[in-house]
């Protein structure tokens, strides 16, 4: 072989082992390795651990507690979602409602009706917690443990307002029971199990994760439920949620479902906000909550610019009660409270939930914004009974009395004794009163309408359409929206209202 042909044929093999295996390599790739299957997480050692501690309770009550139709969380002021709320949104459970007959006829007069809806014992004396609306209007109450006994039971309190209350049976054994974990630390996704009733068929247990917090679905003024998409139905209402630990984090209480079964929408009340509330119903069958005794709304856009606010964040008072703590330390309609002890106050919610959870005499510092400064008051939380009654002012009609036009597309008329008495005010209410609102003005868009009374422009208090028109005539040079307070139905709002468009 000559020197030539040598060199061509080593340039070759070169050629080719530094070639080949990008040309032959997936001929000889090692197979991808089979990945493990999947192992199901494994619930059974937990429900075995906290079923025993769940109950079934059934109640009783006698003919005429029956109201027809569940009751439905109210909903909120958007008109899409209202409508939504009401087609859609149901508690499960019997809402405290008797059945009706299964063959669909009215239920012969005394015979008694019957409810379903689940339970924990939190202590071995036997404690049970449970909904409020599963046991509100019984006459009787029996609860079931998951082994077949069955017990009477009593209620020792409850609170509407948290849709909780507490039960207690006598056993002369000890009782299983479970604990409240800290909903505070609950992370959304993270997996939970419930345990329950659902449609009185017994303990069921249903898994799933937390589908989101803080949830408000204007079923209360203390709404901060924990979503999940755990299969919750009816009769689960006042059953537990479990967190993996088998500590209860919530207390399953409602669903959105067109049909009334689920469809991965349910809520439960968060152990961080039941906990002290079973307590005092515990101990002394009701609930002592702080009072302010104000009157708030939520601050918009609009209102917040007309404040010279620099955000929404705050609670704005409409109206202040008489003889309240707010009246005793200072606080006026109009003013914006921004914090409560130096914590900051985002919303009505959080200012609502702050000063109910304070023990009344209390002293509490306030942090409030008025005429454009910030300002600080102390006052000292009262303790807040049932609600007082509020005079109720409702338009039949408009009044006979010839309407004034005015700016921002109301007109205004004076509050003649004819209107006063045809309108039921009383005669503490001052004001002028709305006669009409042009449709589609700036006004109507606010929800103003006929029969309100206009009590304040900015902050003036108005005592005469030519007033109002005045002031109105003042505040539409500004090119800002004009704060108004208005009075309805015995209640007290803040709109603001901007001028129209040149």
């Amino acid at each position: 072989m000559t020197k030539t042909k040598s060199r061509i044929l080593t340039a070759l093999a070169l050629t080719t082992a530094l070639t080949a295996p990008a040309l032959i390599a997936p001929m000889f790739t090692a197979p991808a390795a089979i990945a493990a299957p999947q192992v199901v997480q494994d619930f059974s050692d937990l429900a075995a651990k906290v079923t025993p501690a769940v109950v079934n309770v059934a109640v009783t009550m006698k003919a005429g507690k029956d109201d027809g139709d569940d009751v439905r969380a109210s909903g909120p002021q958007d008109k899409q979602m209202e409508e939504f709320m009401q087609r859609f949104a149901e508690r499960f459970g019997q809402q405290g409602k008797p059945q009706g007959r299964p063959d669909g006829k009215q239920r012969p007069q005394g015979e008694k009706g019957q409810a379903v809806g689940t339970g924990f014992i939190v202590d071995a004396k036997g404690t049970i917690v449970t909904n409020y609306h599963v046991v509100s209007k019984a006459d009787s109450i029996t609860v079931t443990m998951s082994d077949g006994t069955k017990l009477p039971a009593k209620m020792m309190g409850g609170d509407e307002k948290t849709d909780l209350a507490v039960l207690k049976v006598e056993s002369d054994k000890a009782l299983p029971f479970v604990t409240f974990g800290d909903a505070s630390k609950v992370r959304v996704g993270q997996a939970v199990m419930a345990v329950g009733n659902p449609f009185g068929l017994g303990g069921t247990v249903t898994t799933g994760i937390v589908s989101a917090r803080g949830r408000d679905i204007q079923s209360g003024p203390f709404d901060d439920y924990i979503q999940t998409d755990a299969a919750i139905n009816r009769g689960n209402s006042g059953g537990p949620l479990f967190d993996m630990d088998g500590n209860v984090i919530g207390i399953n209480t409602a669903i959105y479902s067109p049909s009334g079964g689920n469809i991965g929408l349910g809520f439960a009340i968060p152990s961080s906000l039941a906990q002290p509330i079973v307590a005092q119903l515990k101990d002394n069958g009701r609930v002592e909550r702080g009072l302010l005794g104000v009157q708030i709304q939520p601050l918009t856009k609009e209102i917040a610019e007309s404040l010279s606010l620099k955000s929404e964040k705050g609670a704005l008072v409409a109206m202040v009660q008489p003889d309240s703590p707010a009246l005793a330390a200072g606080i006026k309609s109009g003013d914006v409270i921004m914090s409560v002890d130096g914590k900051a106050v985002d919303g009505i919610k959080e200012l609502t939930r702050t000063i109910s959870s304070m023990k009344p005499g209390t002293s509490v510092k306030l942090g409030f914004w008025r005429d454009g400064k910030d300002m600080t008051v102390t006052a000292k939380v009262g303790d807040q009974k049932e609600d007082s009654a509020i005079v109720k002012a409702k338009a039949d009609g408009q009044p006979a009395a010839k309407p004034e036009p005015m700016a921002y597309g109301v007109s205004l008329a004076p509050i003649t004794p004819e209107a006063r008495q045809q309108m039921k005010l009383d005669a503490e209410v001052k004001g002028v009163l709305v006669a009409a609102v042009e449709p589609g003005s700036p006004a109507d868009d606010q929800g103003l309408k006929a029969g309100d009374i206009l009590q304040q422009v900015g902050r003036d208090a108005i005592d005469s359409p030519k007033m109002a028109a005045e002031k109105l005539k003042e505040a539409k040079t500004t090119g800002k929206p004009v704060l108004m307070k208005v009075y309805r139905e015995g209640m007290t709002r803040f709109v603001a209202i901007s001028p129209r468009a040149a």
